[in-house]
């Protein structure tokens, strides 16, 4: 019986651990330190019959009660419409049983949406190439650094310290044994990057500068401006889109000779799920083709002339030598990029400019209704997209617990990450709040300052 769920028993497990040397399976996570590793039995139930199982989860199911709740929480996780067509697509067998395209000959349809992904990706961020998706934006941002370090020489690399800070933690992560300086460039009174501190700090060592565009308080960057300093010193500039809803309003940044763009596809078409699935983009140009990670789908015909899909790019080590490999990402997110894809077909040029309008026009409705508020007041005057930073009176802990109470959940508190902004929230705004929620959200914060 215990082998329908565990397909090896005991015997063949000591026989596979014998085989590679070890004495127990616990010996293969020595590395993993004690503290991390969780040393009491974990508190689940024990076997169910199919209906007491179905009962037990419909009964947890019942604690889901987000729908009572509107929230202005962003952040780099962004609640906006999606087509009910993006989930009827998606979920058709075609694309739900084909894993990754290994055998490209048997997964036409998958290259198929995964050149058109590359294409979509391409034409909003202005790029020459996008690659076949990333697990998220945060690998996708150390994936862009790291391709930097590969197309330039140098030392140290200039980040914004508004970019997502989970960004920031992914990118330190990944070059923690690498002998690069990473750099941060701290922001200046209007909540932008600072200038004169990026120009004082770019030097001959400097292989790029990476800016997140609206960056993490919402504010959008000058990016042609930026790009001219960081190109005028040799550099190459990557930049970083956590909401890529705000493409559809803003100049893609591939028109201010920009030589990476990544970011979060999330807002295509991905719902929020307890933090996942997410799914990672990057696009450069045609001229640095051979230093992109993951892989790439190309257009082809076969010896009849007729149209096909193969997989034309795949610098990974399982199909070249480990050492001349780009990256070992050993997947990629194929179906979130397949309802991307599904999402900007079906909303079009037109159709994702307008969600895009909608997201700026509401949010600086709020903005103009709070700016009319006592205690509390918009902590920076610059231009944002669907996010902006406002400083409470009181604890923003206590008032989002407030919030919270009249079914609202409050801006994202920033003092964990910026301690200089410590009574401070990020408020978020999408197409999907009528005016009533944002008029509510105001009355309620007039009671509650």
């Amino acid at each position: 019986m215990s082998k329908q769920y565990f397909p090896s028993g005991k015997e063949e497990i000591q026989e596979m651990l014998k085989e590679i040397g070890v004495s127990s399976v616990s010996q293969l996570f020595e590395s993993i330190p004690e503290e991390l590793k969780i040393k009491e039995k974990l508190n689940i139930p024990g076997p169910l019959d199919e209906i007491s199982l179905l009962n037990y989860f419909e009964e947890i199911s019942k604690k889901n009660n987000f729908l009572n709740y509107t929230s202005f929480l962003g952040a780099g996780a962004y609640n906006h419409f999606i087509p009910y067509i993006v989930d009827y697509l998606s979920m058709r067998g075609e694309f739900l049983t084909p894993y990754t395209p290994y055998q490209p000959e048997l997964s036409q349809g998958t290259l198929q949406t995964i050149f058109e992904y590359q294409t979509l990706i391409s034409k909003i961020t202005g790029m020459e190439i996008s690659n076949a998706s990333l697990y998220d934006g945060g690998s996708a941002a150390a994936e862009a650094a790291l391709m930097a370090t590969r197309l330039r020489k140098g030392s140290k690399i200039l980040i914004s310290r508004t970019i997502h800070p989970e960004w920031k933690d992914v990118i330190h992560t990944y070059f923690k044994n690498l002998s690069y300086e990473i750099l941060e460039i701290p922001y200046s009174r209007e909540g932008k990057i600072n200038i004169n501190i990026l120009k004082k700090s770019l030097d001959k060592d400097s292989i790029a500068f990476i800016i997140q565009h609206p960056n993490f308080f919402g504010i959008i960057e000058d990016i042609k401006e930026i790009s001219k300093i960081v190109k005028q010193n040799g550099s190459l500039f990557l930049v970083g889109i956590a909401e890529p809803i705000s493409l559809g309003i803003l100049r893609p940044p591939g028109e201010s000779d920009v030589d990476i763009v990544f970011g979060e596809a999330q807002s295509f078409g991905i719902p929020l799920s307890f933090g996942g699935p997410y799914l990672g983009f990057l696009s450069t140009k045609m001229e640095y083709l051979r230093q992109m990670p993951g892989r790439l789908a190309g257009e082809t015909v076969d010896r009849n002339g007729k149209r096909g899909f193969v997989l034309t790019l795949t610098t990974r080590e399982q199909h070249i030598k480990r050492e001349k490999a780009t990256s070992n990402i050993c997947t990629n997110e194929a179906w979130c990029a397949l309802r991307a894809t599904i999402y900007l077909e079906t909303m079009g040029k037109q159709g994702l400019r307008e969600v895009s309008y909608q997201n700026l026009q509401k949010a600086l409705y709020a903005k103009e209704r709070i700016s009319e508020l006592k205690n509390v007041k918009l902590k920076f005057n610059s231009s944002n997209f669907n996010e902006f930073v406002v400083e409470y009176n009181k604890d923003p802990e206590e008032v989002n617990d407030k919030l919270k109470e009249r079914n609202i959940l409050g801006g994202f508190i920033l003092k964990k990450d910026y301690p200089e902004l410590e009574k401070c929230a990020l408020l978020c705004v999408t197409e999907t709040h009528k005016k009533e929620d944002i008029d509510y959200f105001i009355d309620c914060l007039k009671k509650i300052l």
